[in-house]
């Protein structure tokens, strides 16, 4: 925990964030669209994250748990502040009318129909703000078949053909081990969102970004869509192995350790082949270049699993690196918290929660040279910033905010 970057080391970093003076209300619940919002305001836009009163947001009943706080809760949410909102009450959605009058950008993620449901619709929106930008997250989009339906990462991992090419050979289609999907819908929500607020500094007007979990999930489909149209080729799942080039696999080591190798390009495998002395493939026509490796791979690795075997894990690192073959120890998330250059850039921040003490979290992923990233605010408790931000935005008094709560609408 030592080497961890504590939040008030982040917080006197003395610049601005790129998103300085850009204000989100985000009504998104579980992991695409909170995550988004987060990112917003890890650059630095102002966040209010609009919850239920009483109960909150659905994720905060999903532990693990610490002092009652929803660690699940925790790592898609810092950097909000949080507003309790009755939005099937009248004064609640008046509220939020008010809110997004003064809003840059409104992040949701309901199924399409349920906004225009509580009353709003996009010519609604746009008559309350012109200026506003509606990013909407959906598993299927706002229009077409499927629009109406829910879904959830791991259904479009499965409708999307990634489940199908996961996974061991001659075994079932897999999940990925997270929510690559949720994370994906969100960091393109989150470029739609600053290509929109782009967009609005030429025309002054805001847009609606549309953004889907099964789009998502076919982006990363790599060739799969033109070999199976063009070719007739359905791809398969492949396990480890590498689906354009020979030998990149894990292997195992003598000292129980699996290490994944990774080798591209004529030069690199000589390199190995020649370091693998007796057990060596290099002058094997079955190996002459990539389109034979390809071919005989069953064969290529179980050659070179024999010699891996006979080495410790910080051997074989160690002869690799001598040769510039690309390959790292498997790691466990065990490992990760001591990792010495994971704390050299910063990749766990340790966060100051007023309830649940210090949470240790992921870092910031993008390095920005003159307006960085910070850890402003610990991901609120439900209803933590509700007086601050209707004064804040809305230049409420405090006998209108009592008057709300009493009624129940925050």
């Amino acid at each position: 925990m030592s080497n961890h970057i504590t939040a008030e080391e982040n917080r006197q970093t003395p610049a601005t964030g790129a998103l300085e003076g850009v204000r989100v209300v985000d009504l998104s619940r579980f992991i695409a669209g909170p995550y988004c919002a987060m990112l917003l305001g890890d650059m630095g836009a102002d966040v209010i994250k609009v919850e239920p009163p009483d109960l909150g947001e659905s994720s905060r009943t999903i532990g693990p748990f610490v002092e009652g706080e929803s660690l699940y809760t925790m790592v898609f949410n810092r950097n909000k502040r949080s507003l309790t909102l009755d939005l099937r009450s009248e004064p609640g959605k008046n509220v939020l009318r008010d809110l997004l009058r003064k809003a840059d950008v409104l992040v949701e993620n309901f199924v399409p129909g349920t906004l225009e449901k509580m009353g709003f619709d996009e010519a609604t929106l746009t008559k309350l703000n012109p200026r506003l930008i509606v990013t909407r997250i959906s598993g299927f989009g706002q229009s077409g078949p499927l629009s109406d339906k829910p879904c959830f990462d791991v259904i479009a991992q499965s409708m999307s053909g990634l489940m199908d090419i996961t996974g061991d050979a001659k075994g079932r289609p897999t999940m990925a081990g997270t929510y690559v999907v949720d994370y994906s819908t969100g960091l393109y929500a989150t470029i739609g969102t600053l290509g929109a607020l782009q967009a609005r500094s030429r025309t002054g007007k805001g847009q609606v970004v549309d953004v889907a979990l099964l789009d998502s999930a076919l982006s990363m489909l790599m060739t799969a869509i033109p070999e199976q149209q063009l070719h007739g080729r359905t791809m398969t799942r492949r396990g480890n192995r590498d689906r354009y080039c020979a030998p990149c696999n894990s292997f195992p080591t003598s000292d129980g350790a699996w290490v994944h190798i990774a080798v591209a390009g004529e030069p690199k495998f000589r390199a190995l082949a020649e370091t693998m002395g007796n057990a060596s493939p290099a002058d094997d026509s079955r190996f002459l270049d990539n389109d034979a490796r390809m071919e005989n791979v069953d064969e290529l690795e179980e050659i070179i699993c024999d010699w891996t075997k006979t080495q410790t894990a910080p051997a074989l690192l160690e002869c690799l690196e001598g040769i510039g073959v690309p390959s790292a120890r498997v790691a466990s998330v065990s490992d990760l918290v001591d990792d010495a250059h994971l704390a050299h850039r910063g990749q766990i921040l340790d966060m100051d929660h007023p309830k649940a003490g210090t949470i240790p979290m992921q870092g910031f992923s993008v390095q920005f040279g003159d307006s960085p990233m910070r850890l402003q605010n610990p991901p609120p408790m439900l209803g933590e910033h509700t007086d601050e931000v209707l004064r804040e935005w809305l230049s409420l008094a405090p006998d209108r905010i009592n008057q709300l709560r009493e009624d129940g609408s925050i």
